[in-house]
């Protein structure tokens, strides 16, 4: 019964829960704003695909151990964790722009820590203060926010749509980085750079993205800015309960993705079968162009099936194809098992984001979008640390099957417990 009193709340587009008030509404600005915004997603997620693919063969060739690699990435995942929750408790009391502007200067601050080249202490600090993305796909607390302020731009029927454009623009940016991947060695090749100073000047532009990233922000309208935001005392149970669930079934699904960032999987590719930076850059082109493709698909498949059944039954064959990968043995049907498992894996996350923005009401996205990626951030973070470890001392491909498993446990346990619980347009549509 809470569910469905719950549920047929979310249909009405005025709510009043004490001394907070919010009014949905669709100004003028809605499309510039959201346009400001991919454009700086792109921006931040060029620099995050390059990263992704560069960060542990960097740290390699500097003399690193697998643990420490897994380490770094760990340290850059829980600064993005500790990022999110402020933003979960504070972003929209802070200032929408305001927050996307300060997280935008901080990441320039983990590419300059990489650039200047510190002992590991040093650069576990900067890692965590910037938030250095090692997943290959933005994760970030920019794109908690981001997913909280998009669904409130545009009208219910075109929700998952404009996530979908969206995660299409972040994932055409993480092509482009993974594809830049390939400049140190270009920029040795061409330039008689060493190896030291093409990738400090790989992390200078890099720091360099995210600044110009910081300035687009500026040009956002008060449109983005909720005028009076709920304090967490205010945040309604229905939803807290809700997010609650969501939360601890996505830990398992982020925990079994810590196994999986590009950087780790990129590092696997290299010591597994000797691939080079200038290989791995077009590998991870064609992935992230996969992943940019299926995430319009995923809009076109949720119309059709719901939201939640494009969430499991996309993200299932994905995890068989992934725990393939480790047992081919050569390095071409390696690659065809891993550009399967893309071609599905990020079909869920445009239904994911869509499906929490229409379960809570509007003035409580930023909590709901706010936990439920900080929750996914922590259990990255937790997981790249003990990637590293499994690669060292159980099986160099042990973290790719390990997630993968993880990842199915996690689809079917969704399933079962969100399969009942409909978004307000399919509701519509019964």
């Amino acid at each position: 019964m809470w569910i469905r009193r719950f549920t047929d709340r979310v249909d009405h587009r005025e709510f009043q829960d004490g001394a907070a008030a919010f009014r949905y509404h669709h100004p003028m600005s809605s499309r510039r704003d959201v346009y400001l915004i991919y454009c700086a997603a792109f921006l931040r997620s060029v620099g995050i695909g390059m990263l992704g693919v560069l960060l542990g063969i960097y740290l390699y060739r500097r003399g690193f151990s697998s643990t420490e690699i897994g380490l770094v990435i760990a340290a850059g995942l829980a600064g993005a964790a500790l990022a999110t929750l402020v933003v979960s408790v504070r972003g929209d009391r802070l200032g929408r722009r305001r927050t996307l502007i300060t997280l935008a200067v901080l990441g320039a601050v983990g590419g300059l820590g990489l650039a200047l080249v510190p002992g590991l202490l040093t650069l576990l600090s900067l890692a965590f203060v910037g938030m250095l993305n090692g997943m290959g796909t933005d994760r970030t607390a920019s794109f908690a926010l981001e997913q909280a302020v998009v669904p409130s731009l545009v009208a219910d029927e075109r929700r998952t749509w404009a996530l979908s454009w969206y995660h299409l623009v972040l994932d055409a940016g993480h092509a482009l980085g993974a594809l830049a991947a390939g400049l140190p060695v270009a920029l040795e090749r061409w330039s008689g750079l060493d190896f030291a100073r093409s990738y400090h000047v790989i992390f200078l532009g890099y720091a360099a993205l995210n600044l110009v990233g910081a300035i687009v922000f500026l040009f956002l309208s008060p449109a983005i800015e909720i005028e009076r935001p709920p304090t967490l005392a205010e945040v309604s149970k229905e939803t807290k309960r809700i997010v609650a669930r969501l939360a601890a079934l996505f830990s398992l699904d982020a925990f079994g993705g810590g196994f999986l960032t590009d950087a780790l999987v990129a590092y696997w590719f290299f010591r597994r079968f000797g691939t080079n930076e200038e290989s791995l850059g077009l590998l991870f082109f064609a992935v992230h162009l996969l992943n940019a493709a299926s995430h319009l698909g995923s809009a076109w498949l949720a119309r059709r099936i719901g939201l939640v059944n494009t969430m499991v039954f996309t993200h299932l064959p994905s995890s068989l194809f992934l725990m393939a990968v480790p047992f081919a043995p050569s390095l071409p049907l390696a690659v065809i098992l891993f550009l399967l498992r893309e071609s599905l894996v990020e079909m869920d996350v445009p239904a994911r984001q869509s499906y929490i923005a229409a379960v809570v009401r509007p003035e409580e996205r930023t909590f709901a979008s706010g936990v439920t990626n900080l929750t996914r951030n922590a259990f990255w973070a937790a997981a790249s640390s003990v990637a590293g470890f499994l690669m060292q001392h159980i099986a160099f491909g042990a973290p790719l099957v390990a997630g993968g498993g993880l990842k199915i446990i996690y689809d079917a346990l969704l399933y079962g417990s969100f399969r009942k619980l409909k978004p307000p347009e399919e509701r519509k549509e019964m």
